[in-house]
């Protein structure tokens, strides 16, 4: 089996005392985790806000960043210094696990501006992914036989 002794001695105790349920999976075995509950809903939930750069518009129509300094797009670097702004200690790989598993997507690009319009009617998509968005040119090729 390649077990140690030792290792097939426990597991035999413990069947002996705890029957077949003993052999599964033992409570508290395992690394815990570092972060709470609460510390990882705050991380996954940073993505969905402005980021500090960002201008936004205020309500009499001016445009503010939070942060001038800050980025305009997160990034988990940005990401990271949101979580530690929040008394969250984590590294930007610990972020992008989170971020990962959650599937939650935080390189998204928005636009700056927004059209105030009411009659701006957006681009339609392509009718296919296969459809070229523009024509081909056709290369010449060599005079033939039948060309003269």
């Amino acid at each position: 089996m390649h077990c140690h002794p030792q290792t097939v001695r426990v597991h035999v105790a413990r069947f002996n005392q705890q029957g077949i349920e003993g052999l599964g999976v033992q409570p508290g075995s395992g690394r815990k985790p570092r972060l709470s509950e609460a510390e990882r809903s705050v991380i996954v939930a940073l993505p969905s806000q402005p980021p500090p750069g960002r201008l936004v518009t205020q309500r009499d129509g001016t445009m503010v960043a939070r942060d001038e300094s800050g980025s305009a797009q997160w990034s988990l670097d940005a990401l990271a210094l949101a979580a530690k702004e929040a008394g969250i200690r984590v590294k930007r790989s610990q972020i992008r696990r989170i971020l990962l598993k959650e599937r939650v997507r935080w390189r998204q690009t928005h636009s700056w501006g927004t059209p105030r319009d009411k009659d701006f009617v957006p681009k339609e998509r392509r009718s296919s992914s296969t459809t070229p968005s523009h024509p081909r040119d056709r290369r010449p090729s060599a005079p033939t036989n039948s060309d003269r």
